[in-house]
């Protein structure tokens, strides 16, 4: 999977070589948390940040934020985007998560999650859960096998519901058993099969709530 590794991170970093960053936006998935979110005192993990989404809903909000990415030219557009953000870092999830344990009450993984092999996600989550503290909470959306305009069920079936893209990259589908097998190491508080129109086709996705055992 190597080849696969290194086709991921040329993907995207071609992808956010083009995108420019002048019409950021949030597409409201987040106010269901915003209890949560707005009783946070401490810095909170944005992974998979891209564009800067989801960061800049938690800027808006007043929190600081740590956002994470592979891809270099993501990380360069955050930091020049938002100067005000705590902290950004580029990195490759398979490497490891250079966090102390129990660092984070609030982690936001957003359709981050779904590039991976069982093996490797397992690998993540174990990281996740090493740095969330003890009562943390991680805010997750991944694709729904009903995904369909945006590859589900498309290419040679690597696992069950990951497919091979034309592209040479890999893409996860989820139902409610892969659900709740891959994150069966948390507590799933809330898993909902929703739409999203932040695309120029529309999406359908899972948004999950979980919590550390």
């Amino acid at each position: 999977m190597d080849s696969v590794r290194q086709k991921s991170m040329e993907y995207w970093d071609n992808w956010y070589s083009k995108k420019n960053t002048d019409n950021i936006v949030t597409d409201g998935w987040l106010d269901i948390f915003r209890p949560i979110i707005d009783e946070c005192c401490s810095v909170i993990l944005d992974i998979g940040c891209g564009r800067g989404n989801d960061t800049k809903y938690f800027l808006e909000k007043g929190k600081q934020i740590i956002a994470c990415d592979q891809s270099p030219n993501a990380i360069e557009h955050i930091k020049n985007t938002f100067p005000e953000i705590y902290d950004a870092r580029c990195f490759n999830f398979l490497d490891g998560f250079d966090f102390d344990d129990a660092s984070f009450d609030i982690i936001c993984a957003d359709l981050c999650l779904h590039y991976f092999t069982l093996a490797d996600t397992g690998f993540i989550l174990g990281e996740l859960n090493r740095i969330l503290k003890s009562g943390g909470h991680i805010f997750v959306r991944v694709n729904s096998v009903k995904d369909v305009l945006h590859g589900a069920g498309q290419g040679p079936e690597l696992e069950r519901h990951l497919y091979q893209m034309e592209d040479g990259t890999i893409k996860r589908f989820f139902d409610i058993d892969d659900i709740k097998d891959i994150f069966s190491g948390f507590d799933i508080l809330l898993c909902e099969e929703q739409n999203m129109d932040r695309y120029s086709k529309p999406k359908i996705v899972y948004t999950l709530h979980l919590s550390k055992k």
